[in-house]
């Protein structure tokens, strides 16, 4: 405890402070793509619904856009971080 670390970490040393990630605007733009993705997967898997009964048509076919809307927005997420880190990293 009372040695100096070797590793070039030090527990006084002050990092740098991050820019956020979240903005309002970038709030905005996911929420659009996110119901415009919602839309349209919801007239793909509609048709696919093995029921006669509208009301199951739409709950199930909700239910399946709703998780593939999901997987959509995490991979926004995932491609924003990404991007940030390599805009952000170490030049060669």
């Amino acid at each position: 405890m009372d040695n100096p670390r070797l590793d070039g970490l030090s527990l006084g040393a002050m990092s740098q402070p991050e820019s956020k990630l979240v903005t309002p605007v970038s709030l905005a733009v996911d929420a659009v793509l996110v119901l415009i993705f919602f839309a349209y997967m919801y007239t793909v898997v509609a048709p696919h619904v093995p029921s006669r009964d509208h009301r199951m048509i739409a709950l199930w076919g909700a239910l399946c856009s709703a998780c593939l809307t999901g997987v959509f927005w995490l991979s926004l997420q995932m491609i924003r971080v990404v991007a940030k880190a390599q805009r952000e990293g170490p030049r060669p």
